[in-house]
């Protein structure tokens, strides 16, 4: 028997250039920190970047954040392929009742971590792999698959205003003082 796939029973939602929101450094062009190359989006970012606004007390990021298509209910799934080579961020859902995010996918050690703490895959370094996140905002459920499998089941917040962003966020005191990550074929979905 095969699997279905994550994407089965879902619609498609356009995106286009005007629903991706390039953030980075607020002291660097584009051109020093993100690239668009066959398809593929590059975003790196080193420990001492400046946050992407002044006065900002967040941590360093070269992301995109998909607006447009901010949520508050139903179910919304997140696709894309990527490529971790060094250290990194590669995805969140921002917005959450008491933190700034309901999810976040981190690479430490080659180890892609749900939150920084769960891993949801393990020796990722130098691979691509698929990645759906499904949110199911009434049930207050985040599902994690790597590759058309699923890897993790958690609860979120229920009410809140979420929308999706990928690329590099953060370098923490685990992370490595560069990182950088790789991204193609990124999709949004809505049930």
């Amino acid at each position: 028997l095969c699997a279905s796939d994550p994407t089965d029973g879902f619609t498609r939602v356009s995106l286009a250039a005007q629903n991706l929101k390039l953030q980075i450094p607020y002291d660097k062009s584009p051109a020093d920190r993100y690239s668009r190359v066959d398809g593929v989006e590059r975003f790196w970012v080193d420990t001492n970047d400046k946050p992407f606004k002044q006065g900002s007390p967040t941590r360093p990021r070269t992301e995109i954040r998909i607006s447009g298509y901010d949520y508050t209910s139903g179910v919304w799934q997140f696709e894309g392929n990527f490529y971790v080579p060094q250290g990194s961020s590669i995805m969140q859902i921002h917005g959450a009742a008491t933190e700034a995010t309901t999810l976040q996918l981190r690479v430490y050690n080659g180890d892609l971590k749900y939150n920084g703490n769960t891993v949801v895959a393990s020796n990722i370094y130098d691979k691509w792999l698929r990645l759906n996140v499904i949110h199911n905002v009434g049930a207050g459920k985040v599902t994690i698959f790597i590759d058309g499998k699923q890897k993790l089941v958690v609860n979120g917040p229920s009410r809140a205003n979420f929308y999706f962003k990928y690329g590099v966020y953060g370098a923490l005191s685990a992370s490595s003082n560069y990182m950088e990550s790789r991204s193609k074929e990124v999709k949004l979905f809505k049930k």
